[in-house]
């Protein structure tokens, strides 16, 4: 049974840089392509970042790239997302996501994706 806790979220200002964190079980993490995903009210699912399965691989979305750093950290199945300099438009529900594809090709499209996290909000106030 494959479980993703996304865990850090909430209320913060902007210019402020909080991170998030993502606890992965029941599948082999090292060998998952993982990724960051968001989504506010009456948008589609935004791709935030990936990372693929040793770390040395990250992909940005356009409208985080520079601010935001995705990690992880494979002995102990988690990922991380550091968001620096937060704007009221970061304001989201964030996704933690696994992709099980064998050929461990980063994807940015959600539909490419296994498994997903709750999510967890985060609110930017200016």
């Amino acid at each position: 049974h494959v479980q993703l806790v996304e865990s850090g979220g909430g209320s913060v200002q902007a210019g402020d840089s909080p991170g998030l964190s993502c606890k992965a079980s029941g599948l082999t993490f090292a060998r998952h392509v993982m990724g960051w995903f968001r989504q506010s009210p009456g948008k589609e699912r935004e791709f935030v970042a990936a990372i693929s399965w040793d770390g040395r691989s990250k992909v940005y979305g356009d409208s985080v790239k520079g601010r935001f750093t995705i990690s992880r950290d494979n002995a102990n199945n988690l990922m991380y997302l550091q968001m620096n300099n937060l704007i009221p438009e970061d304001t989201a529900v964030y996704y933690c996501a696994a992709d099980e594809d064998p050929t461990g090709r980063i994807q940015t499209a959600p539909r490419s994706y296994d498994y997903w996290g709750q999510g967890t909000q985060v609110t930017v106030s200016s």
